[in-house]
């Protein structure tokens, strides 16, 4: 019986390393969803922004081609003009995964010559009353993005970058209860002894 507890206990803390890798506070967006971030076969961002409902601590991640595009975080007007000359924030890994920190408007496009003038551009809109509930934290600088040497001082845009960028998925919430219910199912599992393992 000991033998089936301790089977138990290192199948629960195995899985919950696991969910803890898996999950984040907020939902991941692949922003484009399977066509990710280009300009090839004119994807409409604005409708893809439109059919998500975002909130305060999701992750937005661009993947595209690092050779032919990049990310800009710009104001407004830079994004309705198409401006690229003083962005917020650079990202060119090809794989960027940003954090939303802040409600509002947050306004990403690509800086190659005639990109975002062909749609390659995306305003991710939290509004207040989605994320009510999220605490709200002040942004933090990240050595993977370049902040533009014209924006003031911890003018991030209210984003930041994870240390370790989760996996892109279509927007799932983490599902709290996800846990409990498996260590309820390895409970009575080592109870009833279902847990024995043969050697």
């Amino acid at each position: 019986m000991v033998k089936v507890m301790a089977t138990a206990m290192a199948l629960v803390l195995a899985f919950l390393l696991a969910a803890g890798v898996g999950f984040s506070e907020g939902a991941v967006y692949k922003v484009g969803d399977a066509a990710g971030w280009t300009i090839m076969g004119s994807p409409n961002y604005t409708a893809w922004a439109l059919s998500k409902k975002f909130e305060v601590g999701d992750t937005i991640v661009f993947e595209y081609n690092k050779s032919f595009h990049d990310v800009l975080e710009v104001s407004k007007a830079d994004y309705r003009s198409c401006n690229a000359a003083s962005p917020i924030a650079t990202f060119a890994t090809g794989n960027d995964s940003i954090t939303i920190k802040t409600t509002g408007h947050h306004y990403f496009i690509c800086g190659i010559p005639g990109h975002c003038g062909g749609g390659q551009k995306v305003d991710i809109k939290i509004s207040k009353s989605a994320s009510s509930a999220a605490p709200s934290t002040s942004p933090t600088a990240s050595p993977s993005a370049s902040p533009a040497t014209s924006a003031p001082a911890g003018a991030r845009g209210g984003i930041s970058i994870p240390a370790a960028a989760p996996g892109a998925n279509s927007g799932t919430r983490a599902l709290p209860g996800l846990i409990a219910l498996a260590l309820s199912v390895l409970a009575s599992a080592a109870v009833s002894g279902g847990l024995a393992m043969n050697y």
